[in-house]
C-alpha cells in the first residue's frame, strides 16, 4: 500500500480482513438492552490494508476505493482506528506515538466488519511496535472497550461468538471455500434493525422454525475441516435471524441474495451480520468467477468481490 503524509517509512503494515457472520442467531434481549446472540463467524481473503507510522503527528490518513464512503472524511474521533489507538493508550501510557494509513476497501457499515477489523489491525500494529505479546491483557481488554466484534477480530480465526460477541469459543477449522461478497451500496444501521425485532428487555427469541438456535460449543461437534459437504450441510441448517428485519428495511438485499443463489455452482448464499452485504459459497473457484461475472453484468454499480472464505484465507 502507498504511504502518504508524514516523512519516514512505515513500522509495520496489517490486513483487516472482512469478518463474515455465517450462522448469526438471536438468543434474546436482555434486560440492560443489548441483545445476545451466537453466532458462527469467519474471515475472508478480501480487506483493508493499515501502515503505522511511528512519530507521525497525522492521526489517520485515508486512501483506497471506500475512502470517501467513511463520515467526517473517517478521520475524527469516532474511526475505529483512533479510538483503538486512545483505548490501548489508556492502559499503556507509553505507547509509542504515531499516525496510521488506511487503504479502505470494505464498503461502510455493511455487516462484515470492517471497522472492527481496522481497529484490530490497529491493536496489533500498536503491539508490535510497543513489544507487546498477542495476548497481553491491555490488549484484550482495549479490544472489548472498543466494540463488540472487535476481540473476535483480534484474535482473527474462525470461531463461535456469543452473548454480545466479546464472549469466544474455541478456535475451529473450516474448508477455504471459494466465495463472493456483494454489496448492494445500501448502509443499513445496526441500531435500526435490532430496533425492527420489537423485542421487549429480558424477553427471548422465537426463531422462526421453532429450532433451539443453540450452536455447539464443543469444536468436536462440528464437521472436520475437509468435510466440505458436512460443513455446507451445517451452515445451511442455521440462519442470520436478522435477516428478516434487515430485508425488510433494503429490500434489495433479499433480491441480491435470491439472485446470488441461482447462479451455478453456489452452495449458500445468506446476509452477514446486520447486512447489507451478502456472501455466497461456491464448489470451486470457476463457479465463482463465473458468478462475479454474471453478477456485475447484473449489477454494475454494486460492491463484488471475489475472495475465499474459512480455510487460511486471512
Amino acid at each position: 500500500m502507498a504511504e502518504a503524509g508524514c516523512r519516514g517509512g512505515a513500522r509495520g503494515f496489517g490486513f483487516a480482513p472482512a469478518k463474515i457472520n455465517l450462522i448469526l442467531h438471536l438468543r434474546g434481549r436482555r434486560a440492560d438492552g443489548y441483545h445476545d446472540l451466537e453466532s458462527l463467524v469467519s474471515f475472508a481473503a478480501t480487506g483493508d490494508n493499515l501502515a503505522f507510522l511511528p512519530g507521525c503527528r497525522e492521526p489517520l490518513q485515508l486512501t483506497g476505493p471506500m475512502a470517501p464512503a467513511l463520515t467526517d472524511g473517517g478521520v475524527g474521533a469516532d474511526n475505529l482506528v483512533i479510538r483503538a489507538q486512545a483505548a490501548l493508550s489508556m492502559h499503556l501510557p507509553d505507547l509509542p506515538a504515531g499516525g496510521f494509513v488506511l487503504e479502505k476497501h470494505l464498503p461502510v457499515a455493511s455487516g462484515i466488519g470492517g471497522g472492527s477489523a481496522d481497529a484490530a489491525a490497529a491493536l496489533r500494529l500498536l503491539a508490535d511496535s510497543a513489544g507487546m505479546r498477542a495476548d497481553h491483557p491491555a490488549l484484550l481488554h482495549a479490544a472489548a472497550a472498543i466494540g463488540a466484534d472487535v476481540p473476535v477480530c483480534l484474535a482473527g480465526r474462525s470461531r463461535v461468538m456469543y452473548g454480545t460477541g466479546t464472549d469466544l469459543g474455541t478456535p475451529l477449522t473450516l474448508p477455504a471455500f471459494p466465495a463472493l461478497l456483494a454489496n448492494p451500496g445500501i448502509a443499513i444501521a445496526t441500531p435500526a434493525v435490532f430496533r425492527a425485532l420489537a423485542l421487549a428487555p429480558g424477553e427471548g427469541f422465537t426463531p422462526p422454525d421453532g429450532a433451539d438456535g443453540a450452536l455447539p460449543a464443543d469444536p468436536q461437534a462440528w464437521p472436520d475441516p475437509d468435510d466440505r459437504p458436512g460443513w455446507i450441510a451445517q451452515l445451511a441448517a442455521g440462519r442470520n435471524d436478522l435477516a428478516g428485519p434487515a430485508e425488510a428495511i433494503a429490500p434489495a438485499i433479499a433480491v441480491l441474495r435470491e439472485n446470488l443463489a441461482a447462479c451455478p455452482g453456489c452452495l449458500l448464499a445468506r446476509m452477514s451480520g446486520s447486512g447489507a452485504t451478502v456472501f455466497a459459497l461456491f464448489a470451486d473457484d470457476a463457479t465463482r468467477d463465473a458468478a462475479a461475472t454474471r453478477m456485475r453484468a447484473q449489477y454494475p454499480e454494486y460492491w463484488i468481490a471475489a475472495t475465499v472464505i474459512g480455510g487460511d484465507a486471512a
